[in-house]
């Protein structure tokens, strides 16, 4: 596994990882819906690489081919998580982070989760948040099991729906 900034070539891979997530975790939302959703907000218009305070990363399984298939053993990375947040202040907020559906269990979001605050403590924050829907019990045990609290509550607008959102925090 290779944990890495991402580049602006990550983008198609980032995209594919959040539509597959989304489709497994989000079955309260339209299969459509999710699809727009997706082709909107993970875009490097929406997670712009160069802001100040911003920190995207992607995490690489290493792929072993062997001889027998024509190739040598190699290491090219197939993506299989990212995680994007922003620092601001004395608080750095999660706003993404997912591991395909197949790839969780294997402690692939833990590992990038410790490597995201190893990147944002250059910004000099003492805590970091993260939000996702209300609903998604998934999220609430893997940032629990971190030692996040849920600390507060709010929306999302989504196409001019509105859906409750679960804030998360873990104090520095």
């Amino acid at each position: 596994m290779n944990i890495r900034p991402a580049e602006s070539g990550d983008f198609g891979a980032i995209k594919a990882v959040a539509r597959e997530a989304w489709h497994d975790a989000y079955d309260e939302l339209e299969a459509d819906l999710i699809d727009r959703t997706v082709d909107d907000w993970y875009t490097d218009d929406s997670m712009p690489l160069g802001a100040p305070g911003t920190v995207v990363l992607v995490v690489e399984r290493a792929e072993h081919r062997s001889a027998n298939e024509g190739r040598t053993a190699s290491d090219d990375g197939e993506l299989v998580g990212f995680t994007h947040a922003v620092a601001q202040g004395e608080t750095a907020d999660i706003l993404r982070m997912y591991v395909e559906p197949d790839a969780q269990g294997e402690g692939i979001g833990t590992d990038l989760h410790e490597y995201l605050l190893e990147q944002l403590e250059m910004y000099d924050i003492e805590r970091v948040r993260s939000f996702d829907f209300a609903f998604n019990d998934t999220s609430r045990r893997f940032y629990e099991g971190l030692g996040f609290e849920r600390t507060d509550t709010g929306e999302v607008t989504i196409e001019d729906e509105q859906y409750d959102e679960a804030v998360y925090t873990f104090e520095l």
